[in-house]
């Protein structure tokens, strides 16, 4: 078993964890139990940390109380970037101390789980009620080689959004649903016809960052056919990577995108005022373009017509059925996971807390006064959602195809890897070459050829 970066600095570890385990218990028979998270009052994610003070912790002593349980519950509120909070978290796991539940970003729960600090959900866990409200999909947030490790709370997807004023003018179809990768090309094709138009926006190079892979690179290789780790080893240079450079050759090469504004360190901003502006057709994003950025009232690049001129659309697969697990369309989601510390000294009680945090009940409060988001229940959606059809349209289409980033270590190498290997193909590098330049240097990444599917 690979030992993750977590797991080297064990004195340092001991020395920054501080002493004794989590859910310590006081000397009346209260049960103390921790909640961290990366929140805090006033600062970053203040409305989460607002939750779970003002009601997750107030309520669940209650209840427990009037079930003849004494229980005491802390927050241990963060408000630093996530990598600090990551590698707090890591060290206080791994010193057998550290909060009682702790929210993780999905995509550590393999690093986390690799290195022992969080263990898999039991039998008895795994029977909580709220999983048949939790997509088997979703489930996959908090999982790890066939186990999971939590339960997700908040999540995404990704969709292609058009300018219906410009498929109109183009003479294109204002509930476009494209069904293949040629499709979107198509509607590329007809839209550069328009004066002053990028037809299309597909992430890409380095400037653009994890965009460039969570938004491009990722879903294109599921509709292709392969994700980039396939639970045993990476996609290496093959058909499925070669066709997924070759679409952004076609954009690139084909003058349906602008390749100066992946290259420009603000180019996404860019990208997301042009497409408000009715400067560019398709536009590949997640839900946060539309609720974060295009917002009428809130967004930083904000549409007063928004709901009525911004229609959106599955991704199609490579061509129909071509999609891993031989699916027509496929989305990329990320989110957050909470998880219990193995080191607690009150874990049924623990997961009681854990379970009452992502009920039904509590998951509406924390949405309550808030914007719309999607969160990893079916029932919480359709009632926090029902104003929002686009929110609506992810939650109930997207999220059940949905694929997630594997949770390893490696994994914010490789995708380094993938930017470059989009931003050569821009430049004029052919797919085929630039698929073997990735993987060249995957090899060294990951270990050696054997931990690579493909040529």
């Amino acid at each position: 078993m690979r030992v993750s970066w977590v797991g080297g600095a064990v004195a340092v570890g001991l020395l920054l964890a501080g002493c004794g385990g989590a859910g310590d218990g006081t000397g009346d028979g209260t049960a103390r139990l921790t909640i961290s998270a990366n929140a805090v009052a006033g600062g970053k994610n203040a409305e989460e940390a607002a939750w779970i003070e003002e009601w997750v912790i107030p309520r669940f002593e209650q209840e427990q109380a009037a079930r003849g349980v004494e229980v005491s519950v802390s927050f241990e509120p963060s408000g630093v970037d996530d990598e600090q909070y990551k590698t707090k978290t890591a060290l206080d796991l791994q010193a057998g101390a550290g909060p009682d539940i702790i929210t993780l970003d999905g995509i550590w729960v393999g690093e986390f789980a690799q290195a022992g600090y969080i263990e898999p959900l039991d039998a008895a866990q795994l029977a909580w009620d709220g999983w048949e409200h939790i997509p088997e999909a979703v489930r996959q947030l908090a999982g790890f080689e066939g186990e999971l490790y939590g339960i997700p709370w908040g999540t995404d997807g990704r969709v292609l959004y058009y300018h219906k004023g410009l498929f109109a003018e183009a003479g294109l179809p204002t509930d476009w649903q494209p069904r293949s990768w040629e499709d979107i090309l198509a509607a590329g094709r007809a839209l550069a016809a328009l004066d002053e138009v990028i037809p299309i926006q597909l992430n890409g190079g380095t400037a653009m960052g994890e965009a460039t892979t969570m938004q491009g690179v990722l879903p294109l290789l599921a509709g292709a056919g392969a994700p980039i780790h396939d639970g045993a080893r990476w996609l290496g240079a093959g058909p499925e990577l070669e066709a997924v450079l070759g679409l952004y050759a076609d954009v690139y090469g084909g003058g349906l995108g602008d390749p100066l504004l992946q290259q420009e360190a603000q180019g996404r901003d860019k990208s997301f005022q042009r497409f408000a502006e009715g400067r560019v057709g398709i536009l590949a994003e997640g839900d946060y373009l539309w609720r974060g950025v295009l917002d009428p009232d809130s967004g930083t690049a904000p549409m007063a017509d928004r709901d009525t001129a911004v229609g959106y659309a599955k991704i199609p697969a490579l061509t129909p059925g071509a999609g891993a697990g031989g699916q027509d369309f496929v989305s990329m989601s990320g989110g957050s996971v909470r998880v219990l510390n193995p080191a607690g000294d009150h874990p049924e009680l623990a997961f009681e807390l854990l379970a009452f945090m992502n009920s039904a009940e509590a998951l509406q409060a924390a949405m309550d006064g808030q914007d719309a988001r999607i969160t990893a229940r079916t029932d919480v959606n359709e009632i926090v959602l029902a104003g929002d059809p686009m929110l609506s349209f992810v939650a109930d289409e997207v999220l059940p195809l949905t694929f997630y980033r594997p949770p390893l270590a490696e994994y914010p190498q490789v995708s380094l890897l993938l930017q470059e290997a989009t931003a050569r193909v821009i430049s004029g590098t052919d797919p085929v070459t630039a698929a073997r330049t990735y993987q060249d240097a995957l090899t060294e990444v990951v270990g050696g050829a054997e931990h690579i599917a493909g040529r």
